[in-house]
């Protein structure tokens, strides 16, 4: 995935105590960073939480814990029968193509008060969602000078853990005051989130040289 350097290149590679430096200058890093970190948050706040959804608002029992294996399967196969359609229609457009998707997904999950079709749904919102992460490190490797890449990748990916702690922490605290059905509009708003951080990575200016 990332490139091999050439000794051109090498040569330009700042020094150890500048390269941090450099990879805070990255506009797209942090704007990308934000996007792991909201698309994280999302995945885990699914995960953890669809099965109290489904068990307080669609009367579901235990089993409706598969849902949530349902969800991480369709995460797992997203990332690989996809790819075919991620080259066709391109990796920026084909993330639009999946998050509004996913929203219409959301929204079924929302008001249509059916066990089966809801676990369907939210198994489908894990099969879109999967190509996102891969498809957002290809898409920074072109932005970014390749010897800020590696460290840029690093600092992106920090982000993700907290966005896993945080979103799902935001959507308990607000579960417990206004109730679980807080959860599909918490969702849907975040994934609108994810749109509008995309649109900025994909306007974002190329500072690499090859």
């Amino acid at each position: 995935f990332i490139p091999e350097t050439s000794h051109s290149e090498q040569q330009q590679q700042p020094a150890s105590g500048n390269l941090y430096k450099q990879i805070l200058r990255q506009k797209s890093v942090h704007i990308m960073s934000f996007f792991i970190l909201v698309y994280v948050g999302v995945e885990v706040t699914i995960g953890g939480w669809i099965f109290t959804y489904l068990l307080k608002e669609r009367g579901g029992g235990p089993s409706a814990g598969y849902v949530s294996s349902g969800f991480f399967g369709g995460l797992t196969l997203g990332r690989v029968i996809l790819l075919p359609i991620n080259e066709k229609i391109g990796h920026k457009r084909v993330v639009y193509v999946y998050s509004i998707l996913a929203i219409a997904l959301e929204f079924t999950v929302w008001f249509v008060p059916n066990l089966i079709g809801n676990a369907v749904a939210v198994s489908l919102v894990g099969l879109l969602l999967g190509p996102f992460y891969p498809i957002a490190m290809n898409i920074i490797a072109g932005l970014v000078p390749r010897w800020l890449l590696a460290g840029s990748i690093g600092w992106i990916g920090a982000f993700g853990p907290t966005g896993a702690a945080l979103l799902p922490f935001m959507t308990g605290a607000l579960a417990s005051k206004y109730g679980v059905q807080v959860l599909q509009p918490l969702l849907i708003a975040m994934m609108a989130a994810q749109i509008v951080l995309w649109f900025f990575v994909t306007r974002a200016k190329v500072t690499r040289e090859d």
